[in-house]
């Protein structure tokens, strides 16, 4: 059974991995007609495999002629967009001992320009379907990161609370067009990119309840779409605190990378 009353046109990137898999196949499950994209295209060929709802686009999203040509793909198969949920992204961590200009370079150009990109590509889809009548709804993944400073998080981090500041304020100036505009900030979540961690992931949950309670909340219109909630209300506390008690708990987290697991 469908979240929405009635079929959705919606683009997901970061399609064939993490949360965004677990997307995709409910997505298509539920009826509605999908554009997925990443990189690699064979993964995208047996995400879809014979379901006809599925269009298979492979993207690079840092590449911004390429989004627009993928933008010009979608509207000549769907003509507008109902939902743009912007989800690809990647995830390195910097040493500040070894300051690495080229890793962080990597992480903005995936997280904060790529997404950008999408963004400039969906909003004139996004437009078309409100001139059709309809309510569409831009959306990214940020991640929980963005409401505090954690350690070895500079370039993942500070992408992803770029994402949400820039969301917030485009958010604002979208309003008089009647574009929603939807954030989400996961915690931990079982993905291929997590189970690289090498520290402790608290509350982390499946893929499956992400994509869950990620689509939950874009079906009821939530501004900030944020889970699990018993972590990341944790978390927006710590990113209130006052910057000494954040920097002190900053400090004892960073200390605890160096000893044994």
């Amino acid at each position: 059974m469908s979240r929405w009353s009635t079929p959705q046109r919606i683009w997901l990137t970061g399609a064939t991995s993490g949360i965004g898999e677990a997307v995709a196949n409910k997505l298509l499950d539920e009826g509605h007609q999908v554009v997925l994209s990443a990189r690699n295209a064979d993964k995208l060929a047996a995400l879809c495999g014979e379901r006809p709802n599925a269009i298979a686009l492979p993207l690079d999203i840092s590449d911004q002629q390429a989004v627009l040509d993928a933008a010009q793909q979608i509207e000549a198969r769907l003509g507008a967009l109902d939902i743009a949920l912007l989800n690809a992204g990647t995830c390195e961590y910097l040493d500040a001992q070894n300051f690495d200009m080229a890793l962080i370079k990597r992480v903005f150009d995936a997280n904060l320009y790529g997404t950008l990109y999408c963004v400039e590509a969906a909003l004139p889809l996004l437009r078309a379907a409100r001139k059709e009548g309809g309510h569409p709804l831009l959306a990214a993944t940020s991640s929980a990161s963005a409401y505090v400073p954690l350690p070895r998080a500079e370039a993942y981090g500070g992408s992803k609370a770029a994402i949400s500041y820039f969301l917030e304020s485009l958010r604002l100036g979208l309003d008089q067009e009647g574009i929603r505009v939807s954030l989400i900030h996961p915690g931990f979540v079982k993905t291929p990119l997590t189970d690289l961690n090498d520290f402790p992931m608290p509350m982390r949950i499946s893929a499956e309840q992400a994509a869950d309670a990620l689509l939950n909340g874009l079906a009821k219109g939530r501004l900030d779409i944020h889970f699990p909630r018993r972590f990341t209300y944790i978390v927006k506390l710590l990113g209130i605190l006052p910057p000494r008690l954040r920097h002190a708990i900053g400090l004892r987290m960073t200390r605890s990378q160096g000893e044994p697991q």
